[in-house]
C-alpha cells in the first residue's frame, strides 16, 4: 500500500557528532540528534561485551539442551515445538538455522501494513534506540553491527505504519530486518532504492543473521519508545511556548496577576503548579502589570487565572512520561530474558528445581560463563503505555483553558476596554486579522484526543496472546495532539500579541517586561502589527505563528528560570534578553 504524503528526509546538521551508545544512559537529547539531525553512533565496550556475552550463552544453552523460546523451541503457540537439538554450531544445526534465518529476515519486508512511515526521523529514533537496547539481548555479532552501520550511513528501510499490536513491535522491526538483507526498499540519504542497492551505495554486505537474530531484533517495543520520545522532545517545546503565551495574555488582558503569586501559590503546595506559577511570573516581571490601574478588574475569567494550574499539571504529566520513557529505552524489552553471570547463588529462587531447568552450567560457547535463560513478559508496555495517554489527557486539560481565554479577550467585561476604543479605524484595518471561527474548530478537534483508547483483550495465535496494549495508537495520537496544540497556541498567541499592540497604543510608557518584549518583537518581525492587508502574506496567519513557533523556541527568549521540581533540569539556554 503506498503511502501518502511526502517523504520527510532529515537534515544533517550533527553528521560530526558521534554519541556513544551503552544501555544504560541515552538521553532523550541524544536521541534527537541521531533522529533528527544525524549523528552518528557507536556502541561502547561495555554493550558490545554484554551482547557478545549474551549471545555466547545463547548458543551455550542450546548445546546444553536447555529449553529456549524462539531459538531451540518456537514461538507463540508454536513455543513447544522443538525447532534443533544440541549445539547450534554443528554443521547441520549451522546450516538449518542459517537457511531458517535468512527466510525470516527476507519474509520480514511483508509485514505490517500502509501507509508507510513518511518520518525519516522516527526510523532513525526506532533504529538508534533498538542499537541500545538489543546490547542486552543475543544478537550476533554481525547483526549488531549491521544496525549501527546502517544508522550511520543513512540507509533507512521502508517501514509500514500498522501491523503492531503494541506490545512487541514485530511487524514494524521485521521491515528493517527485510532491508538489512537486501529486501524491499529503503533510502539512501534521503533517496529510495531498492534496499540492496541501497546497502550498495553505502558500502554494507547485506546481514547473513544466524542464530536468534531475528528474535533479538523484532522483540521490542523500539516504534512506540521511539515515538514517546519525539512526543517528550516535542511536547516540552510546546510546553514552554504555552508558558510564554500565558504571560503574553496577561499583559493583553491587564490582568491581575495576583493568582501566580509565590505566596498564593504556597497555599496549595504542588511542586509543578507552583513551579509554573513562577516562571510565568518571572516572565513578566518589570512589566506595568505591577503598576497600580484602576481600570484593572480584581480577578480575570477562570480560564486565564487556572492556566498556570493546567500548564503545571501538564509539566508534571510530562515529567512523569519524560522519566518512563528514559528508563524504557534504556532496558531490556525483549523475550527471552538472557542473563549472562548468574549462579544458583545469585537470588534465592535461582536453586529452586523449577528455575534450574533454565540454567546455563557454561562452556566453550559462552567461554565459561553461567547463566540463565527465561521466558518473561518485559515487552509489555506499561507504565510507559499509560503515561502516554495520562499526558494526552493532562494537555487537553490544558488546551481547553488556551481555547477559552482566546474568547475572553472578545468579552469588554474582562479587557474593559474595546478595539475600537483605542484603534482607528485604519490601525484596525492594518492590525492583523484574527479568525473567529478557527480556534473553536481547533479546540473540537483536540477534544475528542483526551478520550483514552479503550484497553484491547483480544486472543489471537490460539489464544496465547490475548492482551493487546495499542501503543501505536495511543503514541500517535498523543503527538497528533501536541501538534495540534501548536496549531491552537499559534491563535492564542495571535491574539494576546494583537491586545498587546492594543495596550501599547493605550498607554505607549508601559512596560511589557524584557521576555515577552524579545518574543513580540521576533514575532512582529513575520506578523507585523501594522500592514496594509494587500501587503500581508497569502496564506493563514495561524500557520505564519505556528511556522514560527517551530523555528523559535521560546526558550530562545526565556532560557533560564526557576528550578524544576526534583532537580530536573531547566530549559536549553537560549540567546540571553538584553
Amino acid at each position: 500500500m503506498e503511502a501518502p504524503g511526502t517523504y520527510q528526509a532529515i537534515v544533517e546538521t550533527a553528521a560530526d557528532t558521534t554519541i556513544t551508545l551503552t544501555g544504560n544512559d541515552l538521553t532523550i537529547e541524544q536521541v534527537i540528534a541521531i533522529a533528527r539531525d544525524g549523528a552518528k553512533v557507536k556502541l561502547s565496550d561495555e554493550a558490545l561485551q554484554r551482547s557478545a556475552d549474551a549471545y555466547g550463552l545463547l548458543l551455550q544453552g542450546a548445546a546444553e539442551n536447555v529449553t529456549i523460546y524462539w531459538f531451540n523451541r518456537g514461538a507463540g503457540d508454536q513455543r513447544e515445538t522443538v525447532i534443533f537439538s544440541g549445539d547450534p554450531t554443528t554443521p547441520e544445526n549451522t546450516k538449518l538455522l542459517k537457511e531458517q534465518q535468512l527466510a525470516r529476515f527476507r519474509n520480514g519486508v511483508a509485514s505490517g501494513f500502509g501507509p508507510e512511515l513518511q518520518e525519516e526521523a522516527l526510523i532513525r529514533a526506532i533504529m538508534a534506540i533498538r542499537a541500545n537496547t538489543m546490547s542486552y539481548e543475543a544478537a550476533s555479532p554481525q547483526l549488531t553491527h549491521i544496525l549501527v552501520d546502517m544508522l550511520n550511513a543513512r540507509v533507512t528501510p521502508v517501514v509500514q505504519s500498522r501491523g503492531t499490536l503494541g506490545e512487541g513491535d514485530l511487524p514494524t522491526m521485521g521491515n528493517i530486518a527485510g532491508a538489512m538483507v537486501g529486501e524491499g526498499d529503503a533510502y539512501y540519504r534521503g533517496v529510495r532504492m531498492p534496499a540492496a542497492d541501497a546497502l550498495a551505495k553505502a558500502g554494507l554486505r547485506p546481514l547473513e543473521p544466524f542464530a536468534a537474530d531475528e528474535a533479538a531484533l523484532i522483540s521490542t517495543n523500539a516504534y512506540a519508545q521511539a515515538q514517546a520520545v519525539l512526543l517528550v522532545a516535542d511536547a516540552r517545546r510546546l510546553l514552554e511556548w504555552t508558558d510564554l503565551a500565558h504571560a503574553i495574555d496577561l499583559l493583553g488582558m491587564n490582568s491581575s496577576v495576583t493568582p501566580i503569586s509565590s505566596q498564593v501559590q504556597a497555599m496549595r503546595p504542588y511542586p509543578w503548579l507552583t513551579w509554573d506559577a513562577a516562571r510565568v511570573m518571572d516572565m513578566i516581571r518589570g512589566s506595568y502589570l505591577f503598576d497600580e490601574d484602576p481600570a484593572r478588574i480584581i480577578q480575570d475569567p477562570e480560564s486565564m487565572r487556572a492556566s498556570s494550574q493546567r500548564q503545571g499539571s501538564a509539566w508534571q504529566a510530562w515529567a512523569e512520561l519524560r522519566d518512563s520513557t528514559l528508563l524504557s529505552i534504556n532496558a531490556s524489552d525483549h523475550n527471552p530474558a538472557v542473563l549472562p553471570g548468574l549462579t544458583p547463588e545469585s537470588s534465592w529462587e535461582l536453586s529452586t528445581p523449577q528455575f534450574m531447568k533454565y540454567y546455563v552450567k557454561g562452556g566453550p560457547l559462552s567461554h565459561g560463563q553461567s547463566g540463565y535463560i527465561f521466558s518473561n513478559a518485559n515487552w509489555d508496555p506499561y507504565p510507559l503505555a499509560n503515561q502516554v495517554e495520562a499526558f494526552t489527557i493532562a494537555l487537553t486539560n490544558m488546551d481547553v483553558a488556551v481555547a477559552q481565554r482566546i474568547e475572553r479577550f472578545r468579552n469588554p467585561f474582562f479587557t474593559v476596554v474595546k478595539p475600537a476604543d483605542i484603534l482607528s479605524a485604519d490601525m484596525r484595518r492594518n492590525a492583523p486579522r484574527l479568525d473567529g471561527y478557527l480556534p473553536t474548530d481547533l479546540w473540537l478537534e483536540l477534544s475528542g484526543m483526551g478520550t483514552p483508547v479503550t484497553p484491547a483483550g483480544q486472543a489471537i495465535v490460539a489464544t496465547v496472546e490475548d492482551l493487546q496494549a495499542e501503543t501505536r495508537l495511543k503514541t500517535q495520537r498523543a503527538r497528533d495532539a501536541v501538534d495540534l496544540s501548536f496549531q491552537l497556541l499559534a491563535q492564542d498567541l495571535l491574539t494576546g500579541s494583537f491586545w498587546t499592540d492594543v495596550r501599547k497604543v493605550q498607554a505607549p510608557g508601559r512596560n511589557f517586561g524584557a521576555v515577552p518584549t524579545a518574543a513580540l518583537a521576533a514575532l512582529r518581525e513575520v506578523v507585523p502589527w501594522q500592514q496594509a492587508p494587500s501587503e500581508r502574506q497569502k496564506r493563514p496567519l495561524g500557520a505564519v505563528v505556528y511556522d514560527f513557533m517551530q523555528a523559535n523556541p521560546a526558550a530562545k527568549f526565556y532560557p533560564g528560570g526557576p528550578t524544576p521540581p526534583q532537580g530536573q533540569p531547566t530549559p536549553k539556554a537560549g540567546p540571553s534578553v538584553n
